[in-house]
């Protein structure tokens, strides 16, 4: 089972280098989420998901085990599922468990050794499902290396993911979705949760494993860079903001620093950070607005008791 690779969606060193250099040099540095995602920041995500504080992935399975069988009556059966993201590929298995014979399943991710671990355990576990990995970067219009399908199309989108983009950039991922899956349904798992404490928890303490997965950042580019950060000079802060409603994530310089990033000198003054990821937090309604200014239409919401979790089935003919 071959990883398919889209060329213009692999890591290359002078894009990384761009990307870098361009972040380290605005008033507030910042640098590109999806450079948290290589095999190690994937393993660690996997451990967060399983702590106590990280309230996501518990809030997010319940509701997806409960609506599960009514998601799979809308699609229909023989379904294609095409995960965005897709990672150690562990709620997929939900659908993959309960829809009516499943005939594809299609896992996008942009780490590859990753990638190749999951979906070979997958294949192994549904042998009459075909299983294509590809790994592509989901920021970036994607072409899927197969031919259109007659069965229904569902792209799964998980783990609040959606929230990593602002109102902007979540429009322009939904529209390119739709472009990537043709007419299809879209299932997206969004977080509306606005209390303080519970995020500060999930984000900020998380075991301790949110701040080694942000300074992993820093380790996973000195492998793409050959740089010499040194994640002991940060420390990891993430923060509560409003207008709109969101959590930021900083690495925080303990001191004055000084890093070369290819022939530039990159500086930071003690308590200088840099913005590693944000998690938008989007009510029904505020998501619901932007999937249709996606050209999305949305077809039904559902909400944990408590608020803390929401998925969404979207629509596109």
């Amino acid at each position: 089972m071959p990883v398919l690779t889209q060329e213009a969606s692999l890591i290359e060193r002078d894009e990384v280098l761009r990307d870098v250099l361009g972040g380290l040099s605005r008033d507030q540095k910042m640098l590109p989420g999806k450079y948290l995602w290589d095999e190690t920041g994937s393993s660690l995500f996997d451990r967060i998901c399983n702590t106590q504080d990280y309230y996501l992935t518990r809030c997010e399975g319940a509701l997806l085990r409960s609506t599960v069988e009514e998601i799979g009556s809308l699609v229909g059966s023989g379904a294609t599922i095409v995960e965005f993201g897709s990672g150690a590929s562990h709620k997929v298995r939900i659908l993959l468990n309960a829809l009516t014979a499943p005939t594809r399943y299609v896992a996008l991710d942009i780490s590859r050794e990753y990638l190749e671990a999951a979906t070979l355990r997958i294949a192994e576990d549904y042998p009459g499902i075909e299983v294509t990995p590809v790994c592509a970067d989901y920021t970036k219009q994607i072409t899927l290396p197969i031919q259109r399908w007659a069965s229904p199309v569902l792209g799964f989108f998980p783990g609040s993911t959606i929230g990593n983009f602002d109102p902007a950039g979540a429009v322009a991922f939904l529209t390119r979705a739709r472009k990537t899956l043709g007419p299809s349904w879209l299932l997206v798992g969004a977080d509306p949760n606005r209390d303080e404490q519970s995020l500060f928890r999930a984000y900020n303490q998380a075991d301790g494993l949110m701040a080694e997965l942000h300074k992993n950042l820093l380790v996973h580019l000195n492998r793409l860079l050959g740089t010499a950060f040194d994640p002991g000079d940060f420390r990891h802060e993430a923060r509560v903001q409003n207008d709109p409603f969101r959590v930021e994530a900083h690495l925080v310089a303990t001191k004055p620093l000084t890093y070369q990033v290819g022939e530039v000198p990159i500086t930071f003054g003690s308590g200088e950070s840099i913005h590693t990821d944000t998690s938008y937090k989007y009510d029904p309604g505020k998501f619901q607005n932007l999937a249709s200014q996606a050209g999305w239409q949305p077809a039904k919401c559902w909400c944990d008791e408590r608020n803390l979790f929401c998925l969404h089935l979207l629509q596109s003919n």
